[in-house]
């Protein structure tokens, strides 16, 4: 069987779903977080989130690559409005011990969304086509926000300034963009978490998107078949690795991230094990399981860590921190991740063949214990900052 060479296909990759999308999620991602920090959150996620449905429903009636590329960054202007506001908007519902729980449980939107793209869109593209795959999937965005709308609530309308704790009160007013950049990456723990996430992203990014076409060059499985077993691996293994790993942060290491990173770090060494070994094995139900093993571990480290990042960033920098986070990651993961990952694979392919692939992805593997030395690092530093963010402790520019 011929294949395109994948650099090719990573190179179109990056404009829809990499580069272009990227650059408009994180960018944009900028100014809808200083909105955020300042504004009511719950108007930004219902906006957005209706704008996120209306573009993918859109991507249905494209006829052309420009048109494509179009409403992908109507995608990423969506999508890059919901996540920031919802992640500052969680630490005001729920105190410190109990931000782990509540995180992970918010992430499980993900790993549902992965049941319903996989399982859903993988059947629907195989039975209707992609054009009524994109309908039927973006479709339900628009009551979504309107049930956002109707039940969230701006806690800030309802908070009397008198009553802020130390933090908040250093916080009650704007700060510059300067005046967050630099408090920012004064902190120690939240640049090692910067670049861990770069990190992942970057090697995860690679290996994610080049995993289906894997499973069906090397196993020879459809699209549905493989859009069932990717629902249950990163979908329900998704769910049930995120939400334990929340419960377990919160109530076997309440108030201390120092043992919740250090555990993270941990994990993400086996991960790069359990990955490598999905390229390893010869049989693909083997290789399913520990990338299900793999997916649980994965989501059960979410939680901990972005409930760490709203703990250490006073409360006006929230959104904002988290839309950086997600501007060097994407820059970085989603722009030459798959890229990197499709020239290596076409790089193997004279000596390899048709599993140049694997071996492509295999090499991809242990970038994660690159991430998991920040996260060490930050379990060591993670304390001291912490009591300084807690205090209302800021950097102040001239």
């Amino acid at each position: 069987m011929k294949h395109a060479p994948l650099f090719a296909l990573a190179t179109a990759l990056l404009h829809l779903t990499g580069m272009a999308f990227a650059l408009f999620y994180s960018v944009m991602g900028i100014p809808i977080a200083r909105w955020a920090d300042r504004g009511n959150r719950v108007t930004i996620i219902s906006i957005t989130a209706a704008l996120w449905g209306v573009a993918v429903s859109l991507c249905s009636l494209t006829t052309s690559y420009l048109q494509l590329l179009l409403v992908r960054v109507a995608v990423a202007v969506g999508e890059a409005g919901c996540i920031p506001p919802a992640h500052s908007l969680i630490p005001d519902y729920y105190t410190r011990a109990e931000r782990p729980r509540a995180v992970s449980i918010y992430m499980l939107g993900a790993s549902l969304s992965v049941v319903i793209g996989y399982f859903l869109a993988g059947w629907l593209n195989q039975l209707y086509g992609w054009r009524a795959t994109f309908m039927m999937i973006g479709l339900p965005g628009f009551p979504l926000a309107v049930l956002a709308w109707l039940t969230l609530k701006e806690p800030r309308r309802n908070r009397p300034a008198e009553n802020a704790g130390p933090a908040e009160e250093a916080s009650l007013t704007q700060p510059t963009f300067k005046e967050v950049a630099v408090t920012l990456w004064s902190n120690r723990t939240f640049r090692h978490l910067l670049t861990c996430f770069s990190v992942v992203s970057f090697f995860g990014n690679g290996i994610l998107q080049w995993q289906p076409a894997f499973f069906i060059r090397s196993y020879g499985l459809t699209t549905g078949e493989l859009g069932t077993w990717f629902s249950v691996i990163y979908g329900i293994g998704g769910i049930i690795g995120g939400y334990a790993g929340g419960v377990l942060a919160s109530r076997r290491a309440a108030d201390n991230e120092r043992v919740q990173l250090a555990t993270v770090a941990t994990a993400y060494c086996a991960f790069a094990v359990l990955q490598a070994s999905i390229y390893l094995v010869p049989n693909h139900y083997v290789a399913f399981v520990l990338a299900g093993l793999a997916a649980m571990g994965a989501a059960s480290i979410t939680g901990p860590l972005f409930a760490t990042i709203q703990t250490l960033v006073p409360a006006r920098m929230r959104a904002l921190s988290i839309a950086l986070i997600y501007l060097c990651a994407n820059l970085v993961g989603l722009g030459l991740g798959p890229l990197v990952a499709g020239a290596l694979s076409d790089a193997l392919r004279p000596w390899l063949g048709e599993e140049s692939l694997r071996y492509a992805l295999l090499a991809l593997c242990p970038g994660y214990l690159w991430a998991a030395w920040h996260l060490w690092r930050a379990s060591h530093t993670v304390m001291p900052d912490l009591a300084r963010a807690q205090s209302g402790e800021r950097v102040v520019t001239v």
